[in-house]
């Protein structure tokens, strides 16, 4: 079997590209990226030289590029994790995130309606839902919560979802969808909260937080992630919504004291900034229906998923510090360049 991911070099593609690679050898993992600011082919360089794994660079948007890839090895299921993702970017440039995640999610759809698929899956947010109160800790987003966005990132990603919702009733096609909590663990970009707290923790720089760090997210392991949805794309139903949940919620302010206990270092680091406009209050999902259907739960509990995170990160600190000094922009042309 063939299957195609898309945003391979990002952080849970490229998570996923491992997990599949190693679990399936029978399988050929076809990872198309753009190489955008947060793709970055040292994320794998582990898995380059497998005979199971091709790499191509590319842009989702770009219909000949993608349609060529679709004609020469014939995939048998896409996963579109291919998208812009930082909130705070396209608070400052919402263009670019309509062009990715809308216009490339309608070229990859279309592709698959031209050339014929067994599933086609959209890797969404939980963000599609808004956010939740803080003082109703009773409330969760379930797969029939209303989308409620609150910035141009999930505007984009709720209108993608809706468009897969859209070919999957009018062209009859085997669509999934699942939108997962905050995603932690190897290979993230240094700018999300998690990394840039470890990187800049064990540079003594100061740690951002945004307001009074009172804003809730609900924290998932990003294997655990991984095998959510490889479930999904094997044994979920065509036309439905996944919910995937962490069942770790904490504050924003309880995950950076956290790492710096773990790190031995002090909380003076601690630097309180103006809050984000818009910043959703909390996010909390409800992943009943994944662990009825499909047997699901996350198994990686905060406090043991922190530890192996920030261990990571001490055991590969050249992946970050190049990414911090922009050396891995570099990496594809200086290892793949020729080929």
């Amino acid at each position: 079997m063939k299957i195609i991911v898309t945003g391979g070099a990002g952080f849970i593609g490229g998570n996923f590209c491992h997990y599949m690679t190693n679990k399936y050898p029978e399988d050929t993992i076809l990872c198309i990226d753009k190489l955008t600011y947060a793709g970055n082919m040292e994320t794998l360089a582990p898995i380059m030289d497998k005979e199971n794994f091709k790499f191509f660079k590319a842009d989702i948007a770009d219909r000949d590029a993608i349609y060529k890839i679709f004609e020469e090895e014939k995939p048998d299921i896409v996963v579109n994790f291919a998208a812009e993702s930082h909130v705070d970017r396209s608070i400052t440039d919402p263009e670019i995130f309509l062009r990715t995640n809308i216009i490339g999610t309608s070229v990859m759809l279309d592709a698959c309606r031209k050339y014929g698929i067994k599933r086609y899956h959209q890797v969404s947010t939980d963000e599609v839902y808004g956010d939740l109160p803080l003082d109703r800790p009773d409330l969760f987003f379930t797969e029939e919560t209303p989308i409620h966005t609150s910035s141009p990132y999930s505007a984009s990603k709720a209108s993608a979802d809706l468009l897969v919702q859209a070919y999957a009733r009018t062209y009859k096609m085997p669509c999934t969808i699942s939108r997962c909590s905050n995603n932690y663990g190897p290979y993230h970009f240094p700018e999300k909260l998690i990394p840039l707290i470890i990187a800049n923790a064990l540079n003594d720089k100061e740690l951002p937080v945004y307001g009074k760090g009172e804003n809730v997210r609900d924290w998932l392991y990003v294997e655990d992630h991984c095998i959510a949805i490889d479930l999904i794309i094997r044994k979920g139903t065509p036309g439905e919504v996944y919910n995937i949940g962490g069942h770790n919620e904490k504050t924003n302010l309880e995950v950076v004291k956290t790492v710096l206990a773990q790190l031995h270092k002090s909380e003076d680091l601690i630097t309180y900034v103006t809050d984000r406009p818009g910043h959703d209050r909390r996010y909390a999902i409800d992943p009943t229906k994944i662990h009825n259907e499909l047997g699901w739960l996350p198994a990686t509990p905060f406090d043991e998923g922190i530890k192996k995170t920030i261990a990571w990160y001490l055991d590969n600190r050249e992946w970050w510090e190049n990414i911090i000094s922009g050396e891995y922009a570099n990496y594809y042309d200086k290892m793949y360049g020729n080929r």
